[in-house]
């Protein structure tokens, strides 16, 4: 039997490279993703080890800040043999260029003999108070260099100017890194500076556990104390936990391409099978066994699997490697990452991988074992290609396809995504239980026009499309899959996206509020905000500070025929009419209001009575700019509200409006921009992986589809030259199997889609139901993205019908009817 096998492997072997394709597409994506989160998570605990080099015991704010008390009782743990506080000062830097002072993190220097600290790439650290080091990419962001000086301001006014001696070397840091000075510089800073943790190195032969549980008995009960394994296991799954859950999206995606080439294995595996119906039966009648007969298929299996995931592993290393390569390029705030290589990102997905192979090959190995040894002196060579749909399946399957539709319901309407995604989970399986029933329909309804309006070619190829049900199905369940997916990322997304938007305009109804403290805009201001880039709408407003129920609170006027290009909520906008006053929440309870109810509001002689109406998002008091000249006719203009373009960098826009207006001592700026824009990042980001991801998945199935034509034009060897001889044309045969793979490849669009319809909206109403203010939810159709898949998968379908369609053609009539 081994040399059988051998031999019907390299007889065989151009018919299995459809499916050494998928499985070298899924094993490759699967070690992809177990890699590239295997790399993240040893660089990041890499990183932070070592920050902490030398730690054995820390002592974290817990319930509370830590006191001088607690950091003189820790330096007198007699296990310890270093204590050093972790203390920083919040502090605002003048940097060369800039309007207005950023903030600039400082960190107090400690003695290191036991404990590693901070090192530089170029100069020293400081050692007298007017001395800092900043961190090399801060510098590098703001031209300064090592010798030049830079002014420090606190948040109370006072300044002081020290000079940069030294760069810290934060090429490993994650995230942002702080600047460093003496302690004594701190105290002058900052002299209530935060300390954020102090750290204990033990004595020779102190275990971490010991020193651990001498610095908690130290300490206040309410400051909570680890090991230095501990808090440094801490401290990484702090900033793994993104890669964590982004690893688990990799891997799920992973798990998808993976199914997706068991479906095209299985269906390869069975139409090779059925194609050596006589090979099988002749191995029974030389006395092969059907155990022999089986073992020897998924003998097959095991070294096509074998080797194909072992190239899969290959490629997913590959990639690896350059998807590293490639994110060293962007600036994310997180350290260059290694490719780091473990036992399980490269086994796992080779043993996944040929396990997968295995399991997809059963089925077609049973069927196998069925063929009578007489069936090798039967004429017939080509295997009977119709079947029919399984009576208990198809039953199975609208039981689910119910099932799975009650839950989906009971998800959106409960706000219960476990129970969503079951759901979809079991409704989907239905929708691939009753494929054989449903496709087949679906290829007739859409098969109808090109049936009538494309001559012979056309009705051969929906006749061809449906007259094995069970084969096209499973053939379209692979493409199904990824559109539906794609589908159901699109709109979901789609619909977050645009429910977050209705709730933010809610929250945050303006995107950036500009103001003036103390002061009036200077002539000009409006022109300098409308040229910063990003900028689409500038409406001057007015503040004057008013008696109202006793308090004394500032008042906003705003323009009321312009108030509309700035203001996103409009119901606020249909509000802010004379006669009315939108109050925030925190004013409406100060002065005990309620929606309609009267407030006079006196400022100076003038006095205003208006309706109160609640506002989420604005100034305490806004009202109509007609009402603010009745209680102040000359109020100066005192800021702007502006609207930014949705598609603009919003911290660029932030950054370039705080540095505006120069002659303004004190620039406020405020609003939802900042919120909205990473937000907007988010989805973007899980748009492009999403569909990158699932993308493979598209690929892997329409190998299926090109492997299931080439197959069929095989089986169909004397047929296509039988209608080459009646007088089908090279052409004529082309197009009947470009309409045929057309056919498969629209109906999967089209039932994706609809499907990614379904289980978006409700996906979008299970997670956001219950997470905005007023519980509702929005409902997108991204119809130029849908378009474009469908586009894709026809496109696709059409190039997958190219090869197998130049093999039938160039098949001679005359030779293809002698074949056996």
């Amino acid at each position: 039997m081994r040399r059988s096998i051998l031999s019907s492997l390299r007889a065989h072997l151009g018919r299995l490279i459809a499916a050494c394709l998928a499985i070298v597409l899924g094993v490759g994506f699967g070690s992809l993703a177990m890699i590239v989160h295997a790399s993240a998570s040893h660089g990041v605990d890499e990183t932070i080890g070592a920050q902490y080099k030398g730690v054995d015991a820390v002592v974290a704010t817990g319930n509370a800040t830590i006191s001088p008390d607690d950091i003189a009782k820790a330096q007198k743990i007699p296990q310890a043999a270093s204590v050093v506080t972790l203390t920083t000062a919040f502090l605002q830097a003048s940097y060369p260029g800039l309007v207005r002072p950023t903030s600039l993190p400082i960190d107090a220097l400690y003695d290191t003999t036991h404990i590693a600290g901070p090192g530089t790439s170029s100069g020293r650290l400081p050692t007298a108070t007017n001395e800092i080091a900043l961190p090399a990419r801060t510098a590098a962001k703001h031209k300064l260099s090592v010798g030049q000086t830079l002014r420090i301001s606190s948040y109370d006014g006072k300044s002081w100017t020290v000079t940069v001696v030294g760069l810290l070397d934060d090429s490993k840091n994650v995230g942002t890194a702080s600047a460093v000075a003496t302690p004594a510089a701190l105290k002058i800073f900052e002299p209530g500076a935060y300390t954020r943790a102090i750290a204990i190195a033990g004595k020779p032969g102190v275990t971490e556990q010991q020193l651990a549980d001498a610095a908690q008995a130290a300490v206040s009960k309410d400051l909570r104390t680890y090991t230095g394994t501990a808090y440094i296991q801490h401290e990484v799954e702090g900033f793994t936990h993104g890669i964590d859950v982004l690893g688990g999206v990799f891997g799920m995606f992973a798990v998808i391409a993976l199914f997706v080439a068991c479906l095209v294995i299985g269906n390869t595996f069975t139409i090779v099978i059925a194609q050596r119906t006589r090979e099988m039966a002749l191995l029974r009648c030389v006395g092969a066994s059907r155990r022999q007969v089986f073992s020897s298929v998924l003998a097959e299996a095991a070294v096509v699997g074998a080797i194909a995931s072992a190239i899969g592993v290959v490629f997913g290393v590959a990639l690896s490697a350059l998807s590293l390569a490639l994110s060293r390029e962007f600036d994310w705030g997180i350290p260059a990452v290694p490719l780091h290589l473990d036992l399980s990102s490269v086994f796992l997905p080779l043993l996944l991988g040929t396990v997968a192979t295995l399991v997809a090959a059963v089925v077609p190995a049973r069927r196998a074992t069925k063929v009578a040894p007489l069936a090798a002196l039967r004429p017939e060579a080509a295997p009977a290609a119709a079947s029919k749909a399984g009576v208990l399946r198809l039953i199975l399957g609208f039981l689910l396809l119910a099932g799975g539709g009650l839950l989906l319901a009971a998800g959106a309407s409960q706000h219960q995504v476990l129970i969503g995604v079951a759901g979809g989970a079991l409704s989907f399986l239905g929708i691939l239980a009753i494929g054989s029933l449903l496709v087949p329909a679906l290829i007739r309804l859409i098969g109808a026009l090109p049936a009538r309006g494309g001559g012979v070619p056309a009705r051969i190829a929906v006749a061809n499309a449906v007259r094995n049900p069970k084969r096209t199905a499973a053939t379209t369940s692979a493409l199904l899959i990824g559109v539906t997916l794609i589908s159901l990322t699109c709109v979901g997304i789609a619909s977050v996206r645009k429910t977050f938007d209705v709730s933010m305009d809610g929250q945050y109804p303006v995107d950036l509020m500009v103001t003036a403290y103390n002061e009036k805009m200077p002539a000009g201001a409006e022109q300098q905000l409308r040229d910063i880039k990003g900028i689409t709408q500038v409406v001057p407003i007015s503040k004057v500070t008013v008696k109202a129920g006793g308090q004394e609170l500032p008042v906003t006027g705003i323009d009321q025929a312009a108030a509309g290009s700035v203001i996103h909520n409009p119901e606020l906008v249909n509000q802010l009419v004379p006669g009315t006053a939108l109050l925030d929440y925190p004013t409406m309870n100060l002065l005990k209001a309620e929606n309609g109810t009267p407030l006079t509001i006196v400022s100076g002689q003038h006095k205003l009575t208006v309706k109160a109406q609640l506002a989420t998002g604005l100034d305490p008091i806004t009202v109509a700019s007609t009402d603010l000249a009745k209680l102040a006719p000359n109020a100066p203009v005192t800021g702007y509200w502006l609207a930014s373009d949705p598609k603009a960098n919003g911290s660029q826009v932030i950054e370039s409006v705080q540095q505006s207006i120069p002659t303004v001592k004190d620039l406020g700026v405020e609003g939802g921009l900042a919120e909205r824009t990473s937000y907007t990042k988010i989805f973007d980001v899980l748009l492009i992986v999403g569909i990158g991801l699932l993308g493979v998945s598209v690929l892997i199935a329409l190998v299926g589809v090109g492997n299931t034509l080439s197959l069929s034009v095989l089986e169909r060897t004397r047929e296509n030259a039988l209608l080459r001889a009646m007088g089908l044309s090279r052409r004529q045969l082309r197009r009947m199997l470009a309409v045929e793979s057309l056919l498969m490849a629209l109906v999967a669009a089209g039932l994706g889609i609809v499907l990614g319809l379904i289980y978006g909206w409700t996906g979008t109403s299970a997670l956001m139901g219950g997470q905005t203010v007023d519980g509702g939810v929005e409902y997108a159709v991204p119809g130029t993205l849908l378009i474009a898949i469908a586009a894709v998968a026809a496109v696709a379908g059409l190039l997958a019908s190219v090869l197998p369609a130049r093999r039938a053609a160039k098949v001679a009539p005359a030779g293809a009817l002698a074949t056996e």
